[in-house]
């Protein structure tokens, strides 16, 4: 399974990021902080896409924390990104490439050496916000009851038994941002996902929010020229803010 040319495409949004860079564990993690006071035992993740902690990642981190929410995200892509050149000129064979070089069994280990870090410096809950291929691992943590709280936007590398296995050994409150035009998780999965999950079946919280019109990718990396893509980022952030509020 790879990315689709929507996994990589984005429009530099505008803003100032706040966060900073910081080694947790070993490993780069962008860290956004709340101004005000917060729940110093709490993390919220965030799962980044192919491109890693971009510019407009980091905004999105630091809405999060000016939002309350101590906002972490780990590098565990290696500072290794889909290459640029892909942003205009996708080119299949560099991104299954990529893919090939960015495996679970490479990535994961870089965000287990952050929960574990966190872990030991007090944290005791950890809700997980992941997009396109951070969706993945949002289903992975909590499958392992690691996270409390999951939240994905149009997340990619996900299959049928993902979600019947959610629905089997997952304990965490899931929120899914989607969206019309999505190659990585069309409407015929949406559809699964709400009839394994959804009508109360899941009794620790489902919801699926859709945002029609737009693509694959828009929560993070759409284009906020155009008013029904803008509406909708900030419609599925919204979202997340209030899933959180609701079980985090």
């Amino acid at each position: 399974m790879s990315l689709c040319p929507d996994c990589v495409k984005s429009v530099r949004h505008e803003g100032t990021p706040t966060g900073k860079f910081e080694n947790i564990g070993g490993v780069n993690c962008y860290v956004a902080t709340p101004t005000g006071d917060y729940p110093k035992d709490r993390v919220l993740l965030y799962l980044a896409d192919a491109l890693g902690l971009h510019f407009n990642a980091q905004l999105l981190m630091d809405d999060f924390a000016n939002n309350g929410y101590m906002t972490i995200g780990p590098d565990y892509l290696y500072g290794e990104p889909v290459p640029e050149s892909i942003l205009t000129n996708f080119d299949q064979a560099i991104v299954k490439k990529w893919v090939s070089e960015h495996t679970q069994e490479r990535t994961r280990p870089h965000l287990d050496k952050v929960i574990n870090a966190l872990k030991e410096q007090g944290i005791t809950k950890f809700a997980a916000t992941g997009y396109c291929f951070g969706g993945r691992y949002v289903f992975d943590l909590s499958f392992e009851h690691i996270i409390d709280v999951a939240i994905t936007s149009h997340p990619s590398l996900l299959k049928l038994p993902d979600l019947e296995k959610y629905a089997s050994v997952s304990k965490a409150p899931l929120l899914i941002n989607s969206c019309t035009v999505d190659g990585q998780f069309p409407p015929e999965m949406q559809a699964k996902a709400d009839e394994i999950l959804g009508g109360g079946k899941y009794a620790y919280g489902y919801r699926r929010e859709y945002f029609e019109g737009c693509t694959h990718g828009f929560a993070v990396r759409g284009d906020l020229s155009d008013p029904l893509v803008k509406a909708a980022k900030e419609g599925a952030f919204t979202a997340a803010v209030e899933w959180l509020k609701l079980y985090f």
